[in-house]
């Protein structure tokens, strides 16, 4: 299995359905193995997603950048994807794990209490925020760093998620995040390619 992606876009469907989607796919697609698209449509068709998913799979293949799908290990399995995302009311890693034998299997989770479940459960990586304040999910109180700290103890790699910049990537590696996954910071930036190589930039030395 291909080493887990450093830098995760996440997408939503306003995202997948932008005019200008394939271009800036293509450009945060260029960050290369070290980056992650995930194809995520919550409330979509599976119709719909397995669409994204294709797309987002032949916009990633020549830089050779990963492609995961939000909840369905299903759809991630038969586009050749590279991992699947899960949520609380998603599959239990181990029932994904059957779905997609060989892919990445990660679970979001917003406590050290959902971590550890996460982990009983066979997650290979967790996704963990909301970190710092968003627009994304106003409701959400940020946990702060020390949320990625705990659940870096817990032996899995962590993504951290919530309100992530450039600016704040380095205090999220130090405080023991393996990468960072960004929706507006990447998306919405006047240079997605750039905005990918600036949340990179803390895990350039490293393999």
């Amino acid at each position: 299995m291909r080493p887990l992606p450093r830098v995760h876009a996440f997408t939503d469907a306003s995202i997948l359905g932008a005019p200008d989607f394939g271009i800036r796919a293509a450009a945060i697609a260029a960050g290369g193995s070290a980056v992650a698209l995930h194809a995520r449509d919550r409330g979509g068709t599976a119709a719909r997603l397995t669409a994204g998913t294709l797309r987002l799979t032949a916009l990633a293949r020549p830089p050779e950048a990963a492609v995961f799908v939000s909840g369905r290990p299903d759809i991630a399995a038969a586009a050749g994807a590279q991992g699947v995302q899960l949520g609380s009311g998603d599959l239990a890693p181990a029932d994904a794990r059957r779905v997609l034998p060989r892919g990445w299997i990660g679970r979001s989770v917003h406590s050290v209490e959902e971590a550890s479940v996460a982990v009983d459960e066979g997650a290979d990586f967790l996704v963990v925020g909301i970190i710092y304040p968003t627009p994304s999910h106003p409701e959400r109180l940020p946990a702060g760093p020390g949320l990625v700290s705990a659940a870096a103890r817990l032996g899995r790699p962590v993504i951290a998620i919530g309100g992530v910049t450039p600016e704040r990537v380095p205090e999220l590696k130090a405080a023991g995040a393996y990468g960072v996954a960004a929706i507006r910071a990447l998306w919405q930036a006047p240079d997605p390619a750039a905005a990918t190589l600036a949340l990179l930039a803390p895990w350039a030395e490293d393999p």
